[in-house]
């Protein structure tokens, strides 16, 4: 796993609490060249041995870049000049709706309680998935993979790793 940071849009996880969530998530950043953000303390130790499991061989190619805290995280990101997306069940406007930037990056909340107030209210933008109304929310890795998926359509970043057909 590296751990740098970079000028292309990226996921944020504010203190995962399940690994396998963390890992499936760093594999999903792996195979679509998105650098994975996680903003401890976890609820589980963050280490190769925790996320193996679900990464698998992919954690090798992984972009991992730990922040000890939100503090840490925000004032790196603010230094860099980067929007803050927060996806929450609190939110109104849908992610559907909303023009992504190349230095976006995309915050998840903890699967347990989402963000703190004080984390919800540094986002730029706090969206929304939709989603019938008598359901709860979605499973963390698979609204990172929508989202995600969103984020490279619309930045076309998909062409450089969609294969040529014959």
């Amino acid at each position: 796993m590296t751990n740098s940071t970079t000028n292309s849009p990226s996921i944020a996880l504010f203190q995962p609490d399940i690994p396998q969530n963390t890992g499936t998530i760093l594999r999903l950043g792996a195979c679509l060249g998105l650098p994975i953000e996680v903003i401890e303390p976890c609820g589980f130790a963050l280490s190769d041995r925790t996320l193996r499991r679900a990464g698998m061989d992919y954690l090798d190619s992984a972009n991992l870049i730990r922040h000890m805290n939100f503090e840490a995280f925000d004032t790196q990101r603010r230094n860099q000049n980067r929007r803050l997306i927060l996806m929450t069940t609190r939110a109104a406007s849908p992610y559907t709706a909303f023009q992504f930037a190349p230095t976006d990056v995309i915050m998840f909340g903890r699967e347990s309680a989402g963000v703190p107030d004080e984390v919800h209210d540094c986002a730029d933008h706090r969206l929304i998935i939709p989603m019938q109304p008598d359901q709860r929310s979605l499973n963390l890795a698979v609204s990172a993979a929508m989202i995600a998926g969103e984020v490279l359509r619309q930045l076309d970043l998909f062409a450089k790793h969609a294969p040529t057909l014959a």
